[in-house]
């Protein structure tokens, strides 16, 4: 299996695992709706009987962004009664699909939307939105929440740390430069395929004008707790150290301004393909389980138990895609086991501080008539 490809290893848990663990991710786009509910009104929509098309990229089990469809999709079929909707999720092929249709068909505990709002067809595909996913000018809106940060592949492996923030000298430079090289090509992507006067809606994990970025805003560091913890079982033998090596997030955070820069420059292909950036804001959107913590139920070790899962849902594959592939899948399970376990065990130790605030970049574009 190759380290190279995102595509090929990054794949969120599945079988409902995801939504049900991570409850801020939906905080996030239940909070910036109202983002895409204007970007519609600016849309000025005709209900001239065409296909209404909207992609929802990287929803990994389309569980945290259900109710913001309600909203979106209610709007939509408010403004154009006559035009069907087309509903596509968008993730990686390794993604969990059937629990996609379990969710939005209302198999789950997960209240759908697909009975509320008539005229709705829901697709999936499972195309990197590095790629185009769907032919060109045939798209409305797209939207994308807490998934844009992950990269095509990666540049280099990290020395002494897990993730890009904690890399340091040209090993930093490799990141950023993939980073803006595949950010570039996602917008072009996303030009592409959007029909003049369509919307695309981004709310992206980057590192705000404070440098605060996802589990580091304040408290302890969750990606150098990530580094530190796998360090630990490097030095009691359970990973080698060319595991540590191989163990790098396919991510890169990136800043407002180098959010905004391809948006702004009149000489680069995405400018040149017509999209135009109409709104940016970066938010914190504060940890549920840790706020639930410090404010009702005080408890350490329920904390530890509930936060745990949501930092798991999402970072399991990276780690398990690190470990050597002479590993049997047995011997996998209980090393990435142990991990989490003793992270469980710090923080139910020593609360204070731990916390996976969200930090998101919220980017609104059009493309122009």
């Amino acid at each position: 299996m190759s380290k190279s490809s995102t595509s090929k290893f990054m794949a969120m848990k599945g079988a409902g695992y995801y939504s049900k663990a991570t409850i801020g991710a939906k905080h996030v786009m239940d909070n910036a709706a109202g983002m895409i509910l204007e970007a519609i009104d600016r849309m000025n929509l005709t209900d001239d009987g065409s296909v209404f098309r909207a992609t929802d990229m990287g929803a990994a089990d389309g569980g945290t962004s259900i109710d913001l469809w309600r909203r979106v999709l209610g709007e939509v079929r408010k403004q154009v009664p006559g035009r069907p909707i087309e509903m596509i999720y968008t993730d990686l092929p390794r993604n969990d699909f059937s629990q996609v249709f379990q969710i939005v068909h209302g198999l789950t505990d997960i209240n759908s939307y697909l009975d509320e709002i008539p005229g709705i067809h829901v697709m999936t595909s499972g195309t990197s939105f590095h790629d185009l996913i769907v032919p060109g000018e045939t798209l409305d809106l797209g939207f994308s929440a807490t998934a844009s940060h992950y990269i095509a592949s990666l540049p280099c492996n990290i020395t002494n740390h897990v993730h890009m923030v904690g890399a340091t000298g040209k090993e930093r430079e490799a990141y950023e430069q993939k980073g803006a090289e595949d950010w570039e090509t996602m917008l072009t992507r996303r030009a592409d395929e959007l029909k003049p006067g369509g919307a695309l809606c981004l709310f992206n994990f980057g590192i705000d004008e404070e440098g605060r970025y996802l589990g580091n805003t304040g408290g302890v560091s969750m990606f150098d707790t990530f580094s530190e913890i796998w360090e630990n079982l490097v030095d009691d033998g359970t990973i080698t150290r060319q595991e540590f090596l191989d163990t790098n997030f396919p991510q890169c955070y990136r800043t407002t301004e180098q959010f905004v820069t391809p948006l702004n420059d009149k000489n680069s292909p995405v400018y040149q393909a017509g999209l135009r950036l109409e709104h940016v804001e970066s938010r914190v959107v504060r940890c549920p389980f840790e706020q639930d913590y410090t404010k009702n139920h005080k408890d350490p070790v329920k904390f530890a138990e509930e936060y745990i899962p949501t930092l798991r849902s999402w970072s399991e594959p990276t780690f398990v895609n690190g470990l050597s592939n002479d590993r049997n899948a047995e011997e996998k399970s209980q090393i990435i086991d142990d991990f989490y376990g003793r992270y469980q065990s710090l923080v139910a130790k020593a609360p204070e501080g731990h916390a996976m605030d969200y930090v998101h970049i919220y980017l609104v574009c059009s493309k122009v008539l």
